[in-house]
């Protein structure tokens, strides 16, 4: 078989934000199983993982969502895999933040998946077939001090990938959402800064962001959720949410089965807040 037969067997994936982080080794271990991968990235990675094939792409730019697309399609004729990895965070009180930089984070974190998923969605049904695997985060699910609007745009992906998979699986598509805790990545150099920060949240602010620092220390590696994300795309009947790591499973079951109060109590403590 020739190079370009080859090419022309494989599973086509896009895997956005894919110049570092979880981005990275998902590319990298999807192109280890079989998937012809293409890692879209806003700015330039420093390196380049071989067999990626990559393209610049602005989720938040509707123009430049189809013209990544587009290229894809051009040179692979199909798409089978599309990971919404590309996001950004903010540690700030909810307060802290203008409108404006909210709607700027839901531009990346919930519109950007959504114009990713409208752009492939035509071309996996034609396919009859395609699965979308949307990153999550167990903020998704639980509460966040701190990081309230992040949180926020994590609960919105999460309604969204569960309600969206509803609608489409009958044309052969899934929608299922990979939910990791803290990962070792670049994400403390993606996190917007409050726009207008107040002195009555200055301390517990502080708290929190010495939280994140500590977590990070012991977090899991992106290589970690990269296995959750291959195992997400590839099961035939894949299960609807797929919890990266032993913290996210544990935080998963513990917000399912533990009292309210208890929960309320032990994440005030975790997050170094007053009882």
């Amino acid at each position: 078989m020739s190079g370009n037969q080859a090419q022309q067997t494989r599973p086509v994936a896009i895997v956005t934000g894919a110049s570092g982080g979880i981005g990275e080794a998902t590319a990298r271990a999807l192109d280890a199983v079989g998937y012809r991968v293409f890692g879209t990235y806003r700015r330039p990675p420093a390196t380049r993982s071989p067999g990626i094939e990559y393209l610049t792409c602005d989720v938040t730019s509707g123009e430049s969502v189809q013209a990544a697309v587009g290229e894809v399609l051009a040179k692979a004729g199909r798409i089978d895999l599309l990971v919404n990895n590309a996001g950004v965070g903010l540690v700030a009180g909810a307060e802290e933040s203008s409108l404006e930089q909210a709607k700027s984070l839901f531009d990346v974190n919930l519109f950007g998946v959504v114009r990713m998923t409208n752009a492939v969605l035509p071309a996996m049904r034609r396919q009859r077939a395609g699965r979308i695997v949307n990153i999550s985060s167990v903020m998704g699910l639980i509460p966040a001090p701190f990081m309230a609007l992040y949180s926020a745009s994590k609960h919105a992906v999460e309604g969204y990938s569960e309600s969206l998979d509803h609608e489409i699986r009958g044309s052969g598509i899934r929608v299922v959402l990979v939910e990791p805790a803290y990962t070792r990545t670049t994400f403390e150099g993606n996190v917007y800064r409050p726009d207008q920060q107040l002195d009555v949240y200055e301390s517990a602010r502080t708290n929190a962001e010495g939280v994140l620092r500590d977590e990070m220390k012991t977090a899991d590696t992106p290589e970690l959720v990269a296995s959750a994300v291959v195992k997400a795309s590839t099961q035939a009947n894949p299960h609807r949410r797929y919890a990266a790591g032993r913290t996210a499973r544990q935080v998963s079951l513990l917000r399912r089965f533990v009292p309210e109060s208890a929960f309320d109590k032990s994440l005030r403590k975790q997050m170094r807040l007053p009882a």
